[in-house]
């Protein structure tokens, strides 16, 4: 789509707002090496926001003056998506909690507010310079500029080379997608003095996508595992996943690779250990000590994805630094930010945050990725990121907007309920209520789940930083409909897919039972559960059966043995050990 220049948005910004203006390291899961993405798709889902004042953007060096926007952003992106919402970042607006805590709603803050003023997260004090020749430079020589790491000469890394090389169209997607991102990335990595080979990891962990997800659960553009995500304050819950969010998932793995390099002296290891897990290298080096051997990279007995990791790192830091050695193309980069962030008071549907951006939804939801529902809640994401002329319309326009920003809020089960009384409760169908909270079927919503639902008179207020922050949906099966079966995997283990066929169920539903990805494997001897329809009772369908029988002349052995047949696999499950009924809670 057609830009105005840099510089014309940004004064207008400034004329608008009047002015220009490490979390802690925790200890990381050492689990099982998470799965780079390639090129993986990407999974939209509806997002929201709340408007108002838009800030300058979130990166350091260079603020801007009048230039067109990246070359490269010109272009939609197949795939991808990016957004924001780095820790300490933007102010949340002001929520008391509602009274009714089955709402969670907190009172609209008064229509006329003072809208923050565009400030740069990293350089809050310093003035933006509209005519700075900085801003026109080419970003990929400071990424060159920065580069420290020894070069890694290997066969692996020919191999790498060699990938992409035979697949220009996949690289040049790639970069596309990274584009919109590098700037932002390139001044995290130089804030902390890393070299910026670290600006190019996401190419190997995703692809620069931040919807990437693998089949180990590991989500976002740098593909943090759940509990690794939560260790470095990225939350999810109903409303948003932090691991998909491009500013605090970039703080978190920075965070995350800087500890990891305090403890191995060593970027390859530190690598080695971010892909592998911490423990998991400490116990290959501690091996190799034993035996006598060297303890770097090389050296070390690693799974097989590992000891490619840094290989194909290097491979990308080869292409960037010579693109034509390997018949490649770079997009031109400017040295200046792609994107804004634009703070928000006030919840806001995606949809109507995108119009009011004038993007199309796709384009919104690139910048703009961690939002799991239709609705963007101000207490939990207080800023969106937008493109610069888009980040100017939005602050005009929503300043002007009259109608409802957001026709979707919370609600919290006073109690267990079955999804038709909630939606009888809430004033919703049953169906709508079903689908916007993807509720299993057969199963009860407990008492304290967060539910999305259609806003009303009586309900439009923002909901409440403490719903926002911390809001978790749970499910229990319902009695009258559903068994709880626990199954034990045999020696050869078993695949979610394999147990879904093999009694009648989705992928979707066993994995989501079980909390692992529809292409996730179980291994030999691990428990799985699954819910199946209650069985009618034994003496009646015997009976039936017999009555058949007789009618059609067969014998009462051969009418037993076909029910018999059907339910071979629920009457296997049966002789395994009882487990009590659980919950399913979906985050």
């Amino acid at each position: 789509m057609k830009r105005a220049g840099v510089g014309t948005a940004l004064l207008a910004l400034s004329a608008l707002f009047g002015g220009c203006a490490t979390p802690p390291s925790p200890t990381p899961e050492q689990a099982s090496a998470r799965t780079p993405i390639t090129d993986a798709a990407v999974s939209t889902q509806a997002a929201e926001t709340s408007p108002v004042a838009a800030t300058a953007d979130p990166l350091p060096p260079a603020p801007v003056a009048s230039m067109p926007a990246p070359a490269a952003a010109q272009a939609s992106s197949p795939a991808s998506s990016t957004v924001s919402q780095a820790t300490g970042t933007a102010r949340r607006p002001a929520t008391a909690e509602a009274p009714d805590a089955s709402i969670g709603n907190a009172p609209l803050a008064p229509t006329a507010q003072a809208a923050p003023r565009p400030v740069d997260p990293l350089q809050p004090d310093a003035k933006i310079d509209f005519d700075d020749d900085k801003s026109h430079a080419d970003l990929w020589l400071r990424v060159r500029k920065g580069f420290a790491m020894p070069d890694l000469d290997a066969a692996l890394v020919r191999r790498e080379e060699q990938w992409y090389m035979a697949r220009p169209d996949y690289v040049d997607r790639m970069m596309e997608r990274g584009s919109r991102y590098l700037f932002h990335i390139v001044g995290e990595v130089e804030k902390r003095e890393f070299p910026t080979e670290l600006a190019l990891l996401p190419f190997i962990e995703s692809a620069f996508n931040p919807q990437a997800k693998s089949s180990a659960r590991a989500t976002g553009m740098w593909q943090f595992m759940p509990d690794t995500g939560r260790h470095f304050e990225l939350k999810q819950n109903v409303f948003r996943d932090d691991r998909r969010d491009v500013l605090a998932s970039t703080r978190a793995a920075l965070d995350y690779l800087g500890q990891l390099y305090s403890t191995f002296g060593d970027w390859r290891l530190a690598l080695a250990a971010y892909n592998w897990g911490e423990g998991n290298v400490q116990r290959a080096i501690a091996v190799n000590r034993r035996a006598g051997r060297p303890t770097d990279y090389l050296s070390l007995r690693l799974p097989n994805e590992t000891r490619s990791y840094v290989p194909k790192l290097q491979a990308v830091k080869n292409i960037v630094s010579r693109p034509e050695d390997f018949g490649l193309t770079l997009p031109a980069l400017d040295n200046h930010p792609y994107f804004l962030r634009v703070p928000i008071q006030h919840d806001i549907d995606v949809e109507v945050a995108a119009r009011l951006a004038e993007l199309p939804i796709e384009e919104f939801r690139e910048l703009n990725p961690q939002m799991n529902g239709p609705v963007i809640l101000a207490a939990g994401t207080p800023q969106i990121l937008l493109p610069y002329d888009n980040a100017n319309a939005f602050v005009r326009r929503v300043a002007r907007h009259e109608e409802p920003l957001a026709t979707w809020t919370a609600w919290v089960a006073p109690r267990t309920l079955r999804p038709s009384d909630a939606a009888k409760q809430v004033g919703m169908s049953e169906e709508t209520l079903r689908e916007i909270n993807d509720i299993p079927s057969g199963m009860l919503v407990k008492a304290g789940s967060t539910l999305l639902i259609e806003r009303s008179e009586q309900r439009q207020s923002n909901v409440s930083e403490r719903i926002a922050d911390s809001a978790k949906i749970s499910f229990t099966p319902d009695p009258t409909v559903l068994r709880r079966q626990a199954l034990r995997v045999g020696r050869k283990g078993d695949t979610v897919t394999g147990v879904a066929r093999r009694y009648g169920l989705s992928a979707a539903q066993v994995a989501r039972w079980n909390g692992v990805g529809e292409s996730a494997l179980f291994r030999a001897g691990q428990t799985v559960v699954i819910f199946l329809p209650q069985r009618a009772p034994a003496v009646r369908p015997a009976t039936a059966a017999k009555s058949r029988s007789s009618a059609a002349g067969v014998t009462s052995r051969s009418a037993k043995a076909r029910p018999a047949t059907a339910a071979r696999p629920a009457a296997r499950a049966a002789k395994k050990p009882a487990i009590s009924p659980t919950t399913v809670a979906r985050q």
